[in-house]
């Protein structure tokens, strides 16, 4: 082959490698005939001398079956070989052999350095440029040496850039961290070739089980089907079918919180408007971002409105937990506020004590003596009956109590309405107040209609205190129950026990 048509077998190599050689093998390292110079000299070299005549024919057919089976499949030496054993005279073997397999093996030479040109990274790109338009010796120290050298350094730098990036996993870092420390050319290639993509499966798989973990049922159920395939099954996972079925369980969490009744309404309203947008990134906005914000929003909300109904007690905690943390509000309204509020009802309590009759005082100091349980009992039925019971004595022939069938029949337990945060909403316990003097109030809520029960004492009778009574039972953001029928139900024996007086007196 004549050397100027070198330049456009080498640009076709570069354009269509795969066409003109279809196997990977690079002419760089296929080994060099015996015989014909290596790539350290760029010269094609004679063949030992042979005897004359039919030996010299032998000799060099010998030689270039010889080249030929030494040679790259791909290479253009393998080729020209090929051609003088085809054409069989003396001649052509000659004619190969001291000028055409030099030709070849530069040409060989350059469509290496070509390929590496067209596949390598910066620094490899720049060396193999420089080789193929410099000198054949160039060249040749290229192939032989250069190419590892800038290979290293791209490999270097791939490497870094790996560490760099905050989603390269642990097992990758600490695998490529090691090849960095180590720095020899062989190391890097090794990490890169054969290290790099088992670590990533490593990788990724961990953080399957990580995300299939902390995931709802659709995520469980996809990321487990995916750990049982493939890899290619784990990253497809990862890049699409996670946000898939997280979608299918951010819908079912705002749902849930949807039917919820303790669900407050700053929360309802966003989850509402979430839905009806539908789209996954507008579910998982509300559950990661907004759904935590109207939770404490909400928890304020009753917290404000307990700290506005209650006792001295129920308002400094109150106080001091609206200036904390969420953790703590949720903490005044879980347990603080029952603490406050039994604290409220003793003071309570022992005001009635102090100002009552005998029974009163007695039955006072009784519930003092005893449980909270106890206190919230006398304060919603004991001290009613026992304010019955002074009056009668005070004025004889007066009947000392209601008639049974007017009395109350809920008998309500301390702090019977317990305060939750379920779904990041509260239910917290009801205030009732109690005050006066020879009146007695007894206000109980429920829903949204509110009650009240007011009898007036014409005798001397225990001042309630100038303070709010915070009782027993649940008042909450649209969510009441408890004691209100308990409290109702004890005025109403107030009024009994009233009226009776007043017609005793006319």
């Amino acid at each position: 082959m004549k050397l100027p048509k070198v330049s456009a077998v080498v640009a076709a190599a570069v354009l269509a490698p795969a066409v003109l050689f279809p196997s990977s093998a690079s002419a760089a390292d296929a080994p060099r005939p015996t015989g014909a110079s290596g790539p350290d000299t760029g010269s094609a070299g004679t063949p030992d001398a042979a005897p004359d005549g039919g030996g010299q024919e032998a000799a060099d057919r010998a030689e270039v079956k010889r080249i030929l089976a030494d040679s790259a499949p791909d290479s253009y030496v393998r080729a020209d070989a090929q051609k003088a054993l085809d054409a069989g005279t003396p001649a052509a073997l000659r004619e190969f052999l001291t000028v055409g397999l030099k030709g070849s093996q530069r040409l060989d030479d350059m469509i290496a350095a070509a390929r590496i040109l067209s596949s390598g990274g910066p620094a490899l790109k720049k060396a193999a440029g420089a080789a193929l338009n410099g000198p054949y010796e160039g060249l040749v120290k290229f192939l032989k040496e250069g190419q590892y050298t800038a290979r290293a350094e791209d490999d270097r730098a791939e490497i870094e850039r790996l560490l760099a990036d905050p989603a390269t996993g642990p097992d990758t870092r600490e695998a490529a961290q090691k090849a960095l420390d180590t720095g020899t050319p062989a190391a890097l290639r090794h990490f890169l070739e054969v290290e790099l993509p088992n670590r990533r499966e490593g990788d990724a798989r961990l953080k399957l089980t990580q995300i299939m973990s902390k995931g709802g049922p659709a995520v469980k159920d996809a990321a487990n089907t995916a750990m049982m395939g493939s890899y290619a099954d784990v990253v497809k996972f990862l890049e699409e079918g996670q946000f898939t079925a997280r979608a299918q369980d951010d819908r079912a969490e705002i749902e849930r919180l949807l039917a919820d009744p303790a669900t407050g309404p700053g929360v309802r309203e966003a989850a509402q408007k979430a839905l009806d947008t539908g789209t996954p990134a507008a579910l998982r906005h509300f559950v990661e971002t907004e759904l935590p914000v109207q939770r404490e929003h909400d928890a304020r909300v009753a917290l404000s409105q307990i700290m506005a109904k209650g006792g001295p007690e129920v308002r400094a905690a109150a106080n001091t937990a609206m200036d904390g943390s969420y953790a703590d509000v949720v903490k005044f309204l879980q347990e603080g506020q029952y603490t406050a509020r039994a604290k409220d009802n003793r003071a309570q309590v022992a005001q009635i004590a102090e100002a009552g009759g005998p029974a009163v005082k007695k039955a006072a100091l009784a519930a003092l003596d005893g449980n909270e349980q106890a206190v919230a009992t006398f304060l919603l039925e004991g001290w009613a009956k026992a304010r019955a019971e002074d009056e009668a004595a005070a004025k004889p022939g007066t009947e000392p109590t209601a008639r049974p069938t007017e009395q109350p029949t809920t008998a309500p337990a301390a702090q019977t309405g317990q305060s939750a945060v379920t779904g990041g909403q509260v239910v917290q316990a009801a205030a009732r107040t109690t005050s006066g003097t020879g009146t007695t109030g007894t206000t109980g809520t429920t829903g949204t209609a509110t009650v009240t029960r007011t009898t007036t004492g014409t005798t001397g009778t225990a001042a309630a205190g100038s303070g709010q009574l915070a009782a027993t039972g649940t008042e909450g953001l649209g969510l009441e129950a408890g004691g209100a029928a308990a409290a109702l139900a004890a005025g109403a024996a107030l009024v009994v026990v009233s009226r009776r007086r007043r017609s005793a007196e006319g």
